[in-house]
Order: structure tokens, then sequence, then C-alpha cells
């Protein structure tokens, strides 16, 4: 018989791709012409039939249960779109809800990253047990159903658990769209990634090929249905999200959760929102009942009494278009092995070298022949400009062993020939250091222009270069 049954035709495509950034190659390659990297194409083994159908199934049962219409994907010129927003799904979490630009939108894919042991799966949970009034579908592919139990038992605080929370403990994609259609969610919450693998991809759950088809399935699920879901993704030592580059593009959001876990600070920054701003930061505060929302992070991150120590400066910065006041800490100290020493915590240290040269150069100070340590208070990493003159202040107050005097804050770029350049967002610099009850602040005079200085109970002092600003500060 030269015909053939059509399922016995479909068979199953060899591919090859890069695992560092996703490239695709019909061929083997040593060096991926995208990325430049030797040795990453792997062969993958793409299905004839994926977890698409089962996505579609499931999509259709939520749409015919909500009695929604899919359409019929036909072109539509763009002026007879509808440009009206979106509703959003308030979390019930400030920080969250400025991350993800207002609330999550309907039909969303998200993908949370960070490091083991950062509190993600505890973000989403406590996040969670506040939505009484959503159909939660929490899919859990690490834990066990007790561990859950015990974890959420503590973030309650001994408070009944709603009914609205459903908890799947399943690995298979085919059975989690079994039970969503079961379920009927209105948020899928899938924790994580690279534990769920589908039936029709002959590899190990985490591989390269099983994370990309079964995000690709989510993806379906998830704009066919309307249903928002949340991704929880691993960070490998390289510091970026395990599983192909591919995964990246295919969510419309990617936030990512840092902190170091001997600090109890958790940053929620926005690497890719489609639907907001990717400079908006959420600050939380790691506590024994779960993670605390932290409305005013100044407070916290500066040091209560620090009066009378050299070494420690002030300065307003900015992340993203959020202002707050971050303590730095300098030592500088003769060097005890002959070759000076310069290290920096959570700050540049390219940026460190490069003002100390500033110093050397265009303020007299020998720092050749010390050892200059730099910290910057809380576990944080700030990339903010306006920091470079706290540094500069706090090195040289401790390498003449003098405090800067309370009430004292600065913010200013400083460029090669010391000048102090202008940064962006004063106002809300200096409304900030006034809130805290600072009485001085130290700014860039091209800052100036335009600059209304009588809304404010601060006193300021604008300077032109470096020298200025260490004479406002040790006389």
């Amino acid at each position: 018989m030269w015909l053939t049954n059509s399922k016995e035709m479909a068979k199953d495509k060899i591919a090859y791709v890069c695992s560092n950034c996703g490239q695709e190659s019909q061929k083997w390659m040593g060096r991926c012409p995208n990325c430049g990297q030797w040795n990453t194409f792997r062969e993958i083994r793409v299905a004839a039939d994926t977890g698409s159908s089962a996505a579609h199934s499931a999509a259709m049962a939520l749409n015919s249960h909500r009695q929604l219409s899919t359409g019929s994907h036909r072109p539509i010129r763009l002026r007879d779109v509808s440009a009206m927003d979106e509703p959003r799904v308030d979390m019930h979490d400030s920080e969250l809800n400025r991350v993800l630009g207002g609330g999550l939108v309907r039909g969303s894919i998200v993908l949370l990253g960070g490091e083991p042991g950062i509190g993600k799966s505890t973000l989403l949970l406590q996040t969670i047990l506040h939505l009484g009034d959503r159909n939660v579908l929490y899919v859990s592919g690490e834990e066990s159903a007790h561990q859950i139990k015990l974890r959420a038992d503590r973030l309650a605080g001994g408070s009944e658990l709603p009914e609205s929370i459903t908890l799947l403990c399943e690995n298979s994609l085919e059975n989690i769209f079994k039970d969503i259609e079961v379920v009927r969610p209105d948020i899928v919450i899938v924790d994580s990634i690279q534990t769920v693998s589908t039936e029709t991809v002959e590899s190990s759950p985490g591989s390269i090929t099983q994370v990309r088809e079964c995000a690709a399935a989510l993806l379906r699920f998830a704009k066919t249905s309307g249903t928002p879901v949340i991704l929880i993704g691993h960070i490998n030592k390289e510091g970026t999200l395990a599983g192909p580059k591919i995964l990246e593009h295919i969510v419309d959001t990617v936030i990512q959760f840092e902190g170091d876990q001997h600090y109890m600070y958790r940053i929620l920054r926005s690497i890719k929102n489609r639907f907001g701003s990717t400079s908006e930061l959420g600050i939380y505060e790691m506590q024994q009942n779960g993670l605390r929302q932290v409305a005013n992070p100044s407070e916290l991150l500066l040091t209560q009494d620090h009066e009378g120590l050299s070494g420690i400066a002030i300065s307003s910065a900015v992340e993203g278009v959020r202002p707050f006041l971050v303590e730095t800490q300098a030592l500088v100290s003769s060097a005890a092995y002959g070759t000076p020493q310069r290290s920096a915590t959570g700050f540049d240290q390219r940026r460190l070298n490069m003002l100390l040269a500033v110093l050397e150069k265009r303020v007299g100070f020998k720092l050749m022949q010390k050892d200059v340590f730099l910290n910057i208070a809380g576990g944080l990493r700030v990339t903010d400009m306006a920091m470079d003159l706290s540094v500069i202040a706090a090195v040289l107050s401790s390498n003449v062993d003098t405090a800067i005097e309370p009430g004292w804050c600065v913010c200013g770029e400083v460029g090669l020939s010391g000048e102090v350049r202008p940064v962006n967002r004063i106002e809300q610099r200096v409304a900030e250091a006034e809130k805290l009850g600072f009485s001085h602040i130290i700014l860039p005079a091209y800052n100036m222009k335009g600059f209304d200085p009588r809304k404010y109970n601060i006193e300021l002092h604008p300077v032109k270069k470096v020298e200025g600003a260490l004479r406002e500060l040790f006389g």
C-alpha cells in the first residue's frame, strides 16, 4: 500500500537551537551567528502535535463558560480597532500593581524570575490570598500540597484561607489543561515553568524544547481564553532566566525579584512590559510572616544614628521614577600589601575607579597608595549617576577622618574634568530630602534653570565643580 495514514506521516522534525540566545537552525553549527558563542547549539525534536490542541480545548471550554467569542481572526483596519484600555485585575498589592503598570492585564502572560530562595513563591502566594473575589488555580511542580498549605497558613497569620484558591500539584501540561477545564479559573499560576513537561516532546523537563513548547501552549491558552497566566522562572548561575532566550520574547511582561538573601530587602524590577513602563520599582521587606510592602524605602535605607561617623554621605537617588535617599559608606586606609585594593558593593567598580581618578587629578587628593572600600547600605545595587557626588564625599570624609554634618544631602553626576553635571527629576529628589527632614542639599548649578526654590523649606547649595561641593561640606 502506497497510501499511509496522515497521522503516520506526521513525523517529528529535528532542529538545532542556541542555548544562549534561542537562535534556530536546520543544521548544527559550531558558532552561533546571532550571539557569537561557541558550542551552544543543542539538538531538539519538534513534535508534529504539541500541547496547542490541549490549550485550545481548555480555552474553548472557558470561553463557552464565560460566553466569550474567540473571533474569526480576519484582517481588520487599524483605524477600526478599539483603543479602549483593558480593565486590569487589582492584585491588592500596591508595589506589584506599580511594577505591572497598574494591575494584571486580562489575557496577558507574565514571567517572574529570581534566584532560588529569594521569595518568588512567597510573593505570589501571599498576593493571591488577598484575591478573595478571583478564582485562582495555583499549579505547583516543585512542592507538595502539604508544604504549600504550611506556607499559606503562616502568611495568613491565623486567618481562614479563602475558598477561591485551588491547588494542583502536577507536572504534565496535558493534565494541567484538563484541570483548567474543570476549575475554570480567573488567574493561573505555574510554579515553575521549568518543571512542566508535555508528552509530545521526548526530552526531560527543564530542557530547551520542553520550556519553549510549554510556554507557547500556555501563551496560546492565555490569548485565546483571556485568562492571565503568571509563570515563575529560575535564574541560572550567569544571572539570566533559565531556558531559551525566546522565552522572554514569548511573554508579555518580565519582572525580576532581586535582593541578597543575607539582607531583608527585596526589589521587584520590570525588565519588559508591553502594558506599562519598565522604569517602575517595587521594594519589599522580608519578615517572618511574609513580605511587607515598603511605601517609603528612604527611612529604611538610612542609618538611624550616624552622627560623628566619618565616611558616610547621604544621596538622593532615583531608580526608575521613584526617588529615595540612600546611604553611601566608604572606608579609606593605607595599602597593607603594596598594591591598593578597590572594592565596591552595590556600585559599579569601574565608575568608582573613574571617580577616584577625578579626585586625584582635579582635586589633588593622593589616593594611589590607599585601599578604598565602598558600600551602598541596605544591600541595594544603585545605577543612578547622581550617586557620584555622594561617593566622592564619602571617600574624602573617610580619608580625612572628618564626619559630614547631619542634615546634609548631595546629588550630582561628576564628569572627567571635575564638573558637576545636571541630573534628572531634581524636584522629586529635593522634595524627598525635605520630607525626611534634611536641611541642606547640594545639587548641580545647571539644574537651577527654571527651578523655583521658594516652594521648599530646604536650603539649596548649587555647585558647578567638585571643589565647590567639597568646600560646602567641609569648609
